[in-house]
């Protein structure tokens, strides 16, 4: 709670007050006083609880950035583990450890070439 929301409370009920007297005495000066004081009062009330809720965001937002810093670290750190093992596991598969893929390569490329020069549309 601040000093908005305090003062803006306080002049709120001073407000009503003086529209209650206002009203007892039937003085239309005190009665239109009391509105005008509860009418500002209720907005000073609610800058400062606005202006609580602004700093109660400000105060968790680092901890909710850093949070989010941690967690892209951990995908990102996940995404490059997952690559360097495709990548080993394409190597392997190139060099020899699996020697179908290799074949399988060739024999769609020699089927490529056929094909274009059965076509005839070199050009």
């Amino acid at each position: 709670m601040n000093k908005h929301e305090l003062h803006g409370g306080a002049r709120y009920v001073g407000g009503k007050v003086e529209k209650a007297i206002g009203d007892t005495v039937d003085s239309r000066d005190w009665q239109v006083s009391g509105v005008k004081d509860q009418f500002a009062g209720g907005a000073e009330n609610l800058f400062g609880r606005a202006q609580s809720i602004a700093e109660d965001v400000a105060d968790a937002t680092p901890g909710l950035i850093e949070e989010a810093r941690e967690k892209a670290g951990d995908v990102a750190a996940s995404a490059a583990d997952a690559a360097r093992r495709g990548a080993h596991e394409a190597r392997v598969a190139v060099r020899g450890g699996d020697e179908r893929l290799l074949w399988a390569a060739v024999a769609a490329l020699g089927g490529f070439a056929l094909g274009w020069l059965a076509n005839d549309q070199r050009g």
